[in-house]
């Protein structure tokens, strides 16, 4: 695959800015995503406020192959996710006929309440994201993927969606730990940077009682540049005498 194909992710939730919650779909998706060959290129994390939903959803749809939104497709008041995208798209949110027959059957009619009939609330248009895990699905609406914030149910709704996603180009990575102050490596690898194409490199610092060194991530489309990017930062810290690790390739 040559094509790049990008994404965004809008991460929906007071729980979230308040730092009760802790946000593990990031990394998550940003992995997933890299597996079918497609790049998490931004992430906004919104309050549930509709008019910050909207705006963030329609920013990103335009700009992004695919946006994902995690959160606020429960039943409490505070979900308006699902209000928030219909609005984003100027249409009507509505009961779908097949979410709601999915949770009748499932809870039943005694225990099928008002609140958990709003998990049935899709946008018109909108197509559904089946969930394994506890029933209430998510929906599609063009570009736009709406799933749970509950790790485990937005993890189970990505591998029903990943037939509709279109593939890329895979990005692959590869770590030296070397170490040494982040100061005395940055010549290296500007050295790189400037003699290889196509490749991306970040440098990450640690500090221990120990130690002192960074961990140096190299990026690319492309594993022979990664390897040519590898072997010419090796080669600077062999003649700077700096002592390195290499670590696991992604």
């Amino acid at each position: 695959m040559t094509q790049t194909v990008s994404a965004s992710l809008v991460v929906i939730g007071d729980e979230i800015l308040s730092g009760r919650t802790q946000d593990t779909n990031t990394s998550y998706l940003a992995k997933w995503l890299n597996e079918c060959g497609i790049q998490l290129s931004e992430t906004r994390t919104v309050p549930d406020i509709e008019a910050e939903i909207v705006a963030a959803v329609n920013a990103l749809r335009a700009r992004y192959d695919y946006v994902f939104t995690t959160g606020g497709i429960g039943p409490t008041h505070d979900d308006i996710t699902a209000e928030s995208i219909s609005a984003a798209f100027g249409v009507p949110c509505q009961r779908h006929p097949e979410a709601y027959a999915r949770l009748l059957a499932y809870y039943g009619e005694k225990d099928f309440t008002e609140a958990r009939q709003r998990m049935t609330r899709v946008p018109e248009g909108g197509v559904l994201i089946d969930n394994s895990v506890s029933i209430a699905p998510g929906f599609q609406i063009e570009n736009v993927f709406v799933m749970a914030g509950v790790p485990k149910v937005m993890q189970a709704m990505l591998e029903t969606i990943r037939p509709r996603l279109k593939a890329g180009r895979k990005v692959w990575s590869e770590t030296l730990i070397v170490y040494a102050p982040e100061s005395r490596i940055a010549p290296g690898l500007e050295a790189v940077l400037d003699g290889i194409d196509d490749i991306s490199i970040g440098s990450y610092p640690f500090y221990s009682e120990k130690s002192v060194g960074a961990q140096i991530v190299i990026r690319s489309h492309d594993k022979a540049a990664i390897a040519r990017a590898m072997t010419a930062l090796k080669g600077f810290c062999v003649a700077c005498n700096y002592k390195t690790e290499v670590q696991a390739s992604a």
